[in-house]
């Protein structure tokens, strides 16, 4: 991939999943069981970004803490798991198709990039943290780090609430969808 690849990619990657959402609700064939399995992924992956988000201080201080010892990109974790559980909510695996192949090649490079930045930013701190901690998948031990507490603050300065507002609109037309058919 190009050099610049990932620095278009991290400006275009909230774009493309609006682009996406025409295309999820054409292809979209919801149905009761697949809408509450996928809501319910979904919604995992929306509190997970809640989480992270009351534990980031972007650019002020390497995060650690929370979900942060368990993977080193939370956030993006949610963003999967919500997506693929938009997909499920569809019934259209051709939808889980495209979001898993456009989820790895916008997101991967992404956090290569944002591993890059962090190393230059918080050097040896960072360095260790990455030895310690998975890029993705998260690990499943228990990490032995302080306990950093949630905070709301960085919750809203994070404005997360724009993915739970997200949420909402795409579970709705899924189900609005369903119930007209």
């Amino acid at each position: 991939m190009p050099k610049d690849f990932a620095g278009w990619a991290s400006r275009w990657r909230v774009p493309l999943a609006f682009l996406l959402l025409p295309v999820l609700f054409i292809l979209a064939q919801p149905r009761p069981l697949l809408l509450l399995a996928g809501g319910a992924l979904a919604l995992a992956g929306l509190l997970l970004r809640v989480w992270a988000a009351g534990h980031l201080d972007k650019n002020q201080s390497l995060a650690t803490g929370g979900p942060y010892a368990y993977t080193r990109n939370p956030l993006y974790l949610g963003s999967a798991l919500m997506g693929l559980g938009g997909a499920l909510g569809s019934a259209s695996w051709i939808m889980g198709l495209v979001f898993a192949v456009l989820f790895g090649l916008v997101y991967w490079p992404v956090m290569e990039r944002e591993a890059q930045f962090l190393r230059r930013r918080f050097g040896e701190a960072y360095e260790t943290y990455a030895r310690q901690v998975p890029l993705f998948f998260p690990r499943l031990t228990r990490p032995a780090v302080a306990r950093a507490p949630f905070e709301w603050r960085l919750y809203l300065q994070n404005r997360e609430y724009e993915a739970a507002g997200g949420y909402v609109v795409i579970m709705f037309f899924l189900a609005l969808k369903m119930w007209l058919r």
